[in-house]
């Protein structure tokens, strides 16, 4: 059974433009450079999982004209990851019940820590959220055919979680390389989902060169690159790419 994945949004941590109206190198006139902060969403048919809670996330449900969600899955505390979770309280409202949240240990320390009103309520208002475990393999069978494989990659300091979806598409949005033992994991994928940051080095993130790299060893059908900053425009970096390698952009979407 078929699954379709959407990028909600692909933009680095600021956003491009940032705050400051800033492009970069970003040609304002193509509208695939406008990019909001990574999130992404598994649908089968009308069941919804969505990957982060973007601080743009209601944009983004709204412009995707996204009504329904069942669960969320973190890959990490970071707060471009995670300074939206307020927005999931339409759903909560909608269906009188919390929403599970699956995330692994520190980004659930962060989450009780930063937004524990989430959680367990306060001032009046009740808690929207169910904070559950996110193990190594997550099943989700009643009437989704949903298999996740969870595989930790470096994020500078941190490990951020990737997913494997029913081995088939990897989704990867931030990381500065990956495991040698957990190579396999990605190899030979049909879609395979990668930071591309920017074409300068940085501690966190992986940069073009090593993304292409990293690419070429993974030996995907297709590789999309997301999380990019205002140093990548959209069709400079689509002509300087392998032919199965293309940039992401907000709202992207296809079956997988």
């Amino acid at each position: 059974m078929k699954f379709r994945f959407t990028i909600l949004g692909c933009g680095s941590s600021m956003g491009v433009p940032n705050a400051s109206s800033n492009w970069g190198n970003c040609n304002p006139k193509e509208k695939k450079n406008y990019r909001t902060r990574c999130s992404a969403l598994i649908s089968f048919k009308n069941i919804n999982t969505l990957i982060d809670t973007s601080p743009d996330l209601r944009f983004q449900l709204i412009n995707d004209k996204i009504k329904n969600l069942k669960r969320v899955i973190y890959t990490h505390m970071h707060a471009d990851q995670t300074h939206g979770i307020n927005d999931l309280r339409p759903f909560f409202l909608k269906y009188k019940k919390k929403i599970d949240i699956f995330a692994d240990s520190s980004t659930s320390k962060y989450l009780i820590k930063t937004f524990k009103y989430c959680f367990v309520g306060g001032a009046g208002y009740p808690p929207i959220a169910k904070l559950n475990k996110l193990k190594k393999m997550m099943k989700f069978t009643n009437n989704e055919n949903l298999i996740i494989k969870t595989v930790p990659v470096p994020h500078g300091s941190i490990n951020c979680m990737s997913f494997v979806i029913n081995n088939k598409l990897a989704y990867a949005s931030d990381l500065n390389d990956i495991y040698k033992k957990d190579l396999k994991h990605f190899k030979n994928l049909k879609f395979l989902i990668i930071d591309c940051l920017r074409f300068t080095k940085h501690p966190s993130h992986l940069n073009f060169d090593q993304c292409i790299k990293l690419i070429e060893i993974l030996k995907p059908e297709k590789s999309i690159l997301t999380n990019l900053h205002g140093e990548i425009d959209y069709n400079y970096i689509k002509k300087i790419t392998p032919k199965n390698v293309i940039p992401a952009y907000d709202g992207m979407t296809f079956l997988v």
